[in-house]
C-alpha cells in the first residue's frame, strides 16, 4: 500500500511533501507531484504537511480518486 496524491495538488504543487519524505519517493510531474508506490513506506509525513489536503492512503481513495493511483503507477513506469 502507498499514499497517493490526488486532485487538489493538480496545478498547485506546493512541494512541502517532497521536503519531508524520508525515502525520496515523491517526484514532480507536469501538472502535479506523484508518489512512487513501489518506494513509499507509508510513514504519512507527506500527508501531515500537505497544505491542500491532497494526499490519501491508497485504501481510502474513492472510486473517482482511484485514477490518481493509476496515474502515479504510469508516471513511474516510464
Amino acid at each position: 500500500m502507498a499514499f497517493v496524491i490526488t486532485a487538489p495538488c493538480k496545478d498547485e504543487k506546493a512541494a512541502e511533501c517532497v521536503e519531508v519524505c524520508p525515502v525520496d519517493c515523491i517526484e514532480e510531474g507536469e501538472d502535479q507531484f506523484y508518489i512512487d508506490p513501489s518506494i513509499c513506506i507509508d510513514c504519512g509525513a507527506c500527508q501531515a504537511v500537505c497544505p491542500v489536503e491532497a494526499i490519501f492512503y491508497e485504501e481510502d481513495l474513492t472510486p473517482e480518486e482511484q485514477v490518481y493511483f493509476e496515474k502515479a503507477k504510469k508516471f513511474f513506469d516510464r
